[in-house]
């Protein structure tokens, strides 16, 4: 979905699956259809290589923890799968559609990462509301301007998906007097509005002071109790162990391990995972 910075700068409905039952349930099962695969994915700034070759899928609800130091192209990821950054090399298949793209990794058809970007959905660091709009208007602009839906009806799915994340007294506030735990889950609501094949999550909550982060993890556990197919970059470990049935730790941009949470967290291969984890405990 669109970057709104780039034009201006709590709970949910309890699913029946817990969590933790989730993060034991293997990944890429075959009863799973593919929502996301990621192929040999390069990406340079100037002389930098920032991701190397890097690979990975997701079938429909996974919850792909991705996990590594500053630097380790963790973001960059995400934002070249959404192509708010446009990778070097490499291939991207959502649901089944691969994009076109140039040798130099551009979109060969800017049409279809439009369509593309409508299945996928992207919350931020810094929650990137639009500042002069409500709560209300964020949520209903890419549904009525980009999905073309009836206004009536994205207003209504507006205040439900407002009242699920929490807020639904909130729809006509205007996101300078909320707290950054209140924006980012109007962001998660935005996101949502979408219906999105695949959410990615980038450091949902690294902008947040401490007694705000809880609120934002409990929609986001709620979603994955719901199913919903995520890619999450967080350094949040004990919510990644919790939460995802996959985690792929990454390293100066490669996947250095992957595996379960009771693999990747209670026994790593990697010296430099063990590494990583020793610090951040």
């Amino acid at each position: 979905m669109p970057d709104p910075a780039a034009a201006d700068p709590a709970p949910l409905s309890t699913a029946s699956a817990p969590a933790q039952a989730r993060a034991e349930t293997p990944v890429n099962t075959h009863t799973q259809a593919e929502a996301i695969r990621v192929s040999d994915l390069h990406k340079s700034f100037g002389s930098l290589e920032v991701l190397k070759g890097v690979s990975l899928t997701a079938k429909q609800g996974d919850v792909v923890a991705i996990i590594g130091g500053s630097g380790s192209g963790k973001s960059t990821m995400l934002r070249c799968i959404n192509f708010l950054e446009t990778p070097n090399s490499g291939e991207i298949v959502i649901a089944g559609e691969t994009v076109a793209m140039r040798p130099d990794g551009s979109p060969a058809d800017r049409r279809q990462i439009e369509r593309i970007r409508t299945r996928l959905a992207m919350v931020f660091q810094q929650f990137n509301l639009w500042t002069h709009r409500t709560l209300l208007e964020n949520v209903i602009e890419v549904p009525v301007h980009v999905l073309k839906m009836p206004r009536s009806e994205a207003i209504d799915r507006a205040h439900e998906l407002l009242a699920r994340v929490g807020l639904g007294d909130k729809a006509d506030a205007f996101p300078a007097f909320l707290s950054g735990g209140q924006q980012q889950r109007a962001a998660i609501a935005r996101a949502l509005a979408v219906d999105p094949n695949v959410m990615l999550f980038d450091e949902p909550t690294s902008a947040l002071d401490p007694e705000l982060v809880g609120e934002v993890l409990t929609v986001i556990r709620d979603l994955a109790a719901e199913g919903r197919t995520m890619l999450l970059v967080t350094h949040e470990m004990k919510f990644a162990r919790e939460v995802a049935n996959h985690v792929v730790y990454l390293f100066e941009g490669r996947i250095e391990e992957q595996g379960p949470p009771s693999e990747v967290f209670g026994n790593p291969k990697s010296e430099r995972l063990k590494q990583f984890l020793s610090s951040v405990a």
